[in-house]
């Protein structure tokens, strides 16, 4: 009761003062003042906080001094683990969206090896129609009884092949070999078991 009984008299004097302008001038003076106190405790509590100027302080304020700290300690690590917990799950999406398109790309590398497979498999049967002699193009050659299963690849001298045909399936092998070696991936776990 007391202290409204306080500021109710000083707002009468307040607006009492501000009615007489030669008791304004003593109004902003004192309102400086009151400023200039303000100040000077914000900078003592700041330097008291920084483990600074602690003399004179009894066993009962430097406890509350303690307090205060460790809550705010513990709103700042509370603060910086939820920003870690963000970036990490951030980075974890990001992850998962590079994964899916390591299996995407993975998915396509498969389907130009089976592409390029077949071109092999054109060029040999049009090649063994042609010469009998079985020959695959880029010194490679192909049993014929493991079409369908694992290729085994065996360096061999080139016949005497048109250096036309040789260049067409050299051109066609490049580009593909180009594609694959433009694209940077690393197969995924999942596809690499099957």
């Amino acid at each position: 009761m007391k202290s409204i009984i306080d500021r109710y008299n000083k707002t009468k004097e307040e607006h009492q003062q501000l009615l007489n302008p030669g008791s304004e001038i003593t109004f902003w003076q004192r309102e400086a003042a009151t400023l200039r106190q303000q100040l000077q405790e914000l900078q003592d509590n700041h330097r008291k906080l920084m483990g600074e100027d602690l003399y004179g302080l009894s066993v009962k304020d430097l406890q509350r001094l303690e307090s205060q700290l460790e809550n705010s300690l513990r709103g700042v690590r509370l603060k910086k683990d939820n920003m870690l917990t963000e970036e990490i799950q951030e980075l974890s999406r990001k992850g998962n969206f590079i994964h899916q398109e390591n299996v995407e790309l993975y998915k396509k590398v498969k389907l130009l090896e089976q592409e390029n497979m077949e071109l092999y498999r054109k060029a040999y049967d049009t090649r063994g129609s042609s010469n009998g002699n079985g020959y695959v193009p880029r010194g490679f050659t192909i049993g014929t009884d493991q079409l369908d299963g694992p290729i085994q690849l065996q360096l061999s001298t080139p016949g005497p092949e048109s250096v036309e045909t040789l260049e067409k399936t050299t051109e066609s092998s490049s580009i593909v070999h180009k594609e694959l070696n433009d694209m940077a991936w690393f197969p995924p776990q999942e596809l690499i078991m099957q």
